[in-house]
């Protein structure tokens, strides 16, 4: 026991200001629910562990770990001490017994990540290391830390070697399509891990303006005095409800590539998590324990996925969610609103004229003025 009264875990360094420690937190606590279905699913799946440790010899996982070694910088007690304290205080807040290794490497992006299928390596670049603050820089690596816990870095670790992959076999036919549909399969579900991971990154900073700050950051540099949290919420609310039915394909078609949502998708999100009943239960103690993983069911599982799914589809702005939501509840005129919403794609085409030089439709002017295709 610790002077205060605390069991020694292996993590004695706590932050200077008291936070709420979550003893044998399930993951599933605070992973989305399309990211939690996905990974409750796979760790049912028998001989799993032996499909990716047979997978281990084929990715360049020990060529990764010798690289950051020889030419990053090892976070300790000697070198990044500041990170270390709060890589320990991040793993005692999630109860995660054994401390990942973590590394500073020499790029100007601001970047972090957490990969390794034996072991997670957790790397954050110098460029995210100068950009934020210590509360900034705490929810980023409670945030890796979160990652960790999931077990999410064998799958970006696969997600790397795949997308590399595709590459190589751009050249054979049909076998850069079969691969880039499993990256983008990938891809999809990493983006919901984000959403995981940022709660986590939650969790264990406890300060959700902090985790603003940091994604604001990410998105428009170190001039805090020049931005506004509550602007940049009000730009992911105008995202998603803004343009047509073009601008909501453009959107998918801007998303597909990105392992990332965009980051102030991500403020969104996690604002709105932060101030759900699910979240007030955890910060009052009540979570799923990692004891009672194995129990955990993969259609209880699939169908809150579902849900979650089918609640961000009825509740979203977003011009073609709208459309869907009112086709399900058996909405009319589908053509009409279709070809509105695409009308953009297309320059208009000059009304016929009738026998009388007017239009040919008998009308006084173009369609929808007289109400017709009124909403």
């Amino acid at each position: 026991m610790s002077d205060d009264g605390r069991e020694q875990t292996g993590h004695e360094r706590v932050p200077s200001r008291q936070r709420r420690r979550f003893p044998g937190i399930s993951s599933r606590a605070y992973e989305h629910p399309a990211d939690r279905s996905a990974l409750v699913a796979l760790r049912k799946l028998s001989g799993f562990d032996t499909v990716f440790k047979a997978l281990s010899g084929l990715l360049p996982e020990r060529s990764l770990r010798l690289l950051f070694l020889s030419d990053s910088v090892r976070v300790s007690e000697r070198q990044f001490a500041h990170l270390y304290t709060m890589l320990l205080d991040a793993c005692y807040i999630l109860d995660l017994e054994k401390v990942p290794p973590m590394y500073v490497t020499q790029d100007p992006q601001p970047n972090a990540m957490c990969i390794g299928l034996d072991e997670p390596v957790i790397v954050v670049t110098t460029g995210l290391v100068e950009l934020l603050d210590e509360e900034e820089m705490r929810a980023v690596v409670g945030h890796e830390v979160g990652h960790a816990l999931s077990g999410h870095s064998v799958y970006r670790t696969i997600l790397l070697f795949l997308t590399t992959l595709a590459l190589k076999v751009a050249w054979i036919p049909l076998g850069n399509i079969a691969v880039m549909a499993l990256v983008t399969a990938l891809r999809e579900w990493f983006r919901k891990s984000e959403l995981s991971a940022d709660r986590a990154g939650l969790l264990v900073g406890q300060d959700l303006r902090a985790s603003m700050r940091g994604l604001m950051k990410m998105a428009g540099g170190n001039h805090l005095h020049e931005m506004n949290v509550d602007a940049f919420l009000e730009q992911a609310e105008e995202y998603e409800a803004g343009g047509d039915l073009r601008d909501s394909v453009l959107k998918i078609l801007n998303v597909l590539p990105r392992s990332h949502p965009f980051a102030t998708i991500r403020a969104a999100e996690l604002k709105k998590w932060a101030e759900s009943r699910d979240h007030q239960r955890l910060m009052d103690g009540h979570y799923p324990r990692r004891s009672e993983d194995k129990d955990a069911s993969v259609s209880d599982s699939f169908r809150e996925s579902a849900a979650s799914y089918a609640s961000d589809v009825k509740t979203s702005k977003d011009p073609l969610m709208k459309l869907v939501t009112d086709l399900a509840g058996g909405a009319g005129d589908l053509g009409g609103r279709v070809r509105r919403g695409f009308d953009g794609f297309r320059s208009p085409a000059p009304p016929k004229a009738g026998p009388d030089g007017g239009p040919a439709d008998g009308t006084d002017g173009p369609r929808g003025a007289s109400g017709h295709d009124g909403e």
